[in-house]
């Protein structure tokens, strides 16, 4: 007998019938012998209705009001949820995350989880009940209701399986699996069998919208075993795990890809001491992230600073610049909000030379320029113009042979 820990999103539990199949699901694991404890998210929807309606008594709600707001999405679905497990002979109980005592800090809407009380979900497991517990929820030491931010779900699911000890922590959703890239993007896309908390990571960070970042660090953190899985289809999914534990390390895991970069260029300023923290203490200060750098040296003594930043903030942090061009001395500032970043993801770099110039050269011979570069230890990422994004994709998922299983270097 083994505890298991289920997850379903949103699109999972969108409606009565679906919460039924959920419940169908559940049971059959139940049946299996092993111990069930399912977190579950609203329906689909249900979060973006209850903000809607909060903007529209204020456009700035009350973070504490916001998150008591929000939860209730959660405990609509725990309810639905244990209702139908007992329509079908399954003895179950809901628990909001309160009644649990999921413990977090107190920063309303973006909460982070600080402690778990196990005693009320045990003493229900050695009931032969199957515990179904909301997501996204927790309390702080004060009682007040927080939430977790978008996709914390899959945090309250992962935290539950390391402080329960968990077997698996299972995340149901509209996918069967973790891709070597997106399949909306080139067809011949394969399903991993398994990947690294990692490469994973590394996926997340990079726009692969299958998990939620955090929940992947804190899987990694506990070493908590995470399955990818289909609602709507049966499959093996995708099992999230320590490098140690995956036989079959490929070269290249995955093709990752963020439409959502912008790039901004600092040009002629004084090539000295203290040029990138007076350019970027400012954008810093703004609230602003910056994700890859690049500085060139020119030949009369000044330089050339280059940043990406999210498309989003592209509009303030141009804003930011001009206002301290002057005292920088710059000669000019320019942006491009139409660049996209790819990158290649794999484990399987740490021990072969090569794959850098082998991406390179497959994007030449498609023409694509390539405006940036970073790379680490398991990632290689180019910054290329928006129009090449796909072409791109395609062009290394068959360079690098990712149909295959596994993908190594030839």
């Amino acid at each position: 007998m083994a505890l298991i820990v289920q997850k379903y999103g949103g699109t999972s539990v969108g409606d009565v019938e679906r919460i039924q199949r959920v419940a169908q699901r559940v049971a059959t694991t139940r049946r299996q012998g092993h111990d069930v404890v399912v977190v579950v998210s609203a329906m689909s929807g249900e979060t973006n209705r209850l903000t809607a309606l909060a903007q529209e008594i204020s456009p700035r709600p009350d973070p504490r009001e916001l998150d008591v707001l929000l939860s209730t999405g959660e405990q609509v679905t725990i309810a639905l949820l244990a209702m139908a497990l007992q329509a079908q002979g399954q003895p179950a109980r809901s628990f909001t995350g309160a009644q649990v005592r999921i413990l977090t800090d107190a920063a309303h809407t973006k909460a982070r989880i600080q402690a778990i009380d196990q005693a009320p979900i045990r003493e229900q497991l050695t009931q032969g009940r199957v515990v179904v517990v909301a997501g996204f929820q927790g309390v702080d030491e004060n009682g007040n209701i927080t939430t977790l931010g978008r996709g914390g779900s899959d945090t309250t699911a992962v935290a539950l399986a390391a402080a329960l000890g968990a077997d698996e922590c299972q995340i149901y959703t509209d996918v069967d699996g973790v891709y070597t890239t997106d399949p909306r993007v080139e067809p011949k896309a394969r399903r991993l069998d398994s990947v690294t908390y990692e490469e994973m990571l590394e996926m997340a960070s990079l726009g692969a919208k299958v998990l939620q970042i955090r929940s992947v660090e804190f899987a990694s953190k506990y070493n908590v075993p995470l399955r990818v899985l289909s609602s709507f289809e049966d499959g093996p999914g995708t099992l999230i795990t320590s490098e140690d534990q995956v036989m079959e390390k490929p070269l290249i895991s995955g093709i990752a890809f963020n439409r959502d970069e912008a790039k901004l260029t600092v040009m002629g300023v004084p090539d000295q001491p203290g040029v990138a923290s007076r350019i970027l203490g400012p954008i810093g200060q703004a609230n602003i992230e910056v994700d890859m750098i690049i500085q060139n040296v020119g030949a009369d003594g000044t330089t050339d600073f280059t940043f990406t930043v999210h498309r989003n903030d592209y509009p303030r942090a141009l804003e930011v610049l001009r206002g301290v061009a002057e005292s920088l001395g710059a000669r000019e500032i320019s942006g491009d909000d139409r660049i996209v970043k790819v990158s290649l993801v794999g484990v399987g770099m740490r021990s072969h030379a090569g794959i850098a110039g082998r991406m390179f050269d497959a994007l030449a011979k498609e023409g694509i320029n390539i405006r940036m570069i970073s790379t680490s230890e398991i990632k290689i990422s180019v910054v290329v113009d928006e129009k090449y994004l796909e072409l791109a994709v395609r062009t290394l998922h068959e360079a690098f042979e990712l149909e295959k299983a596994p993908a190594q270097l030839t």
